[in-house]
């Protein structure tokens, strides 16, 4: 006589029978690479993440560039995470709504404070240089106080008061 007992006999009966369903679809090529970058609280001192648009390098020299230049904002240490991804969606997600003028952005992390900037190719539009100083306040949520400084790259070349692309000023 055999004393196992059948499998069923153990489990207990549910009223309705259930199913697990899985699914998994490979990120967009953009979503891959995100989702694997490390925070930038989490990044240490004297680190930059680059931004660009596919055939723009984040030089100064570059011929998209290099007429252009970028809105600056400095930020407390702690807060630099969650503005970085605020402004990166609304760089891919094209809510600047200035055509082409968008360049690219950098995240620079510093020892006192983190310093974001946002690239755009015209720098002597007026119009279109303060839509996006607003577009960045809006997107970030920036309190009123907030100081933002536009710099040309040809005055930040000029002045050399800039470490070529990591926005720290002497």
């Amino acid at each position: 006589m055999n004393h196992m007992e059948e499998p069923r006999a153990l489990s207990h009966a549910l009223h309705y029978g259930w199913v697990f369903w899985f699914m998994h679809r490979s990120p967009e090529e953009f979503w891959a690479v995100y989702s694997h970058l490390r925070r930038p609280s989490d990044l240490p001192n004297i680190s930059d993440y680059h931004l660009f648009k596919q055939g723009v390098r984040p030089v100064w020299e570059d011929q998209v560039n290099i007429n252009g230049g970028k809105w600056i904002v400095r930020v407390k240490k702690g807060l630099a995470s969650r503005y970085w991804e605020s402004l990166v969606l609304a760089i891919i997600g094209d809510q600047f709504d200035v055509n082409d003028e968008i360049c690219g952005a950098v995240l620079s992390i510093r020892g006192s404070e983190d310093i974001i900037s946002v690239w755009n190719k015209t720098s002597s539009n007026g119009k279109i240089n303060l839509k996006i100083r607003d577009t960045i306040k809006k997107h970030l949520s920036l309190p009123s106080e907030t100081t933002m400084e536009y710099k040309t790259h040809n005055d930040a070349l000029r002045d050399n008061s800039s470490f070529r692309n990591t926005d720290v000023f002497r």
